[in-house]
């Protein structure tokens, strides 16, 4: 007698099967490359309710099922005053997709609403900092955040028109506020595109952008610069096909001898300050 299904278990094994090219096979290597899960951990799966975060915490079932590392994991939602449209279609895409989600409640919307000066800026600091501390109340010990490939090189292109400076995502990083949590991208080396296919092929729809301050000015300047440098990559892409991944590739190949200066621990530095030991260390290599 043929097994039958559920629904959950058709849409999590186009994951593997399907798209394990585009999906599984880079969220697999990226926890392997950036070694972002140890045997022992506790993870806090944060979900916003896009698509991005409802595929990883998808993704992260999946792989603690089948891995052989013991770890745990939290599927955490946190409410920082939706409405109740977006907040049931969380719920209702959770229960499909059979994903125990913990929502807790939090008033960053209506804290941020009162700020005249960079709402944006506020709301995303406090919810870094709710997700820090509701994890650390559930004993986790890393937070997981659904960054893609896209997210990271656009940051990088972002960072150098409109920053001036060389930077980006990282997979992962240690709290500066919370001893003890880290952060993981396990998404990090998964393309936007190959997510939005994975949604439309099985038929899902997720919230949008849910934030209240879409209109304020700050936003509005952020997601004008990003589509920018996102318009701006899918143009070159139509002759150059390679060059998202070739953009990525480049951020684990920075060449610091042909920099004239660079940032590390918080402290600008210059070519010049071992010019002539970089000249010797030539020498020596011929």
């Amino acid at each position: 007698m043929a097994r039958e299904f559920t629904q959950a278990q058709l849409i999590e094994r186009t994951i593997y099967r399907k798209y394990r090219k585009e999906l599984w096979g880079p969220f697999v290597t990226a926890i392997h490359q950036y070694d972002l899960i140890q045997p022992g951990d506790k993870i806090a799966v944060c979900i916003s309710g896009g698509k991005d975060s409802m595929l990883m915490a998808k993704m992260m079932q999946c792989y603690q099922k089948i891995n052989e590392i013991p770890f745990e994991t939290v599927f955490l939602v946190m409410d920082p005053g939706y409405n109740e449209e977006n907040r049931q279609k969380i719920e209702n895409n959770a229960r499909l997709l059979d994903i125990p989600i913990q929502v807790f409640e939090t008033n960053i919307f209506a804290v941020a609403e009162r700020q005249v000066k960079n709402p944006c800026y506020l709301c995303a600091r406090m919810r870094r900092g709710h997700l820090y501390n509701q994890a650390k109340l559930l004993g986790c010990n890393k937070i997981s955040l659904g960054h893609h490939l896209n997210d990271v090189i656009e940051t990088t292109v972002m960072a150098m028109f409109y920053s001036s400076k060389l930077e980006t995502i990282i997979p992962k990083c240690h709290s500066e506020n919370f001893e003890g949590m880290e952060l993981i991208r396990p998404m990090y080396r998964i393309k936007e595109q190959d997510i939005l296919n994975w949604c439309r092929y099985n038929g899902l729809e997720f919230i949008q952008c849910a934030c209240r301050f879409t209109d304020a000015a700050s936003k509005r300047e952020v997601l004008s610069k990003r589509k920018e440098a996102k318009d701006l990559i899918a143009e070159l892409k139509k002759t150059h096909p390679d060059v998202d991944d070739n953009i990525f590739r480049s951020i684990h190949a920075v060449q610091l001898e042909s920099f004239p200066g660079y940032k590390a621990d918080g402290e600008l530095r210059s070519f010049l300050d071992d010019y002539e030991e970089m000249e010797e260390r030539r020498k020596n290599r011929k």
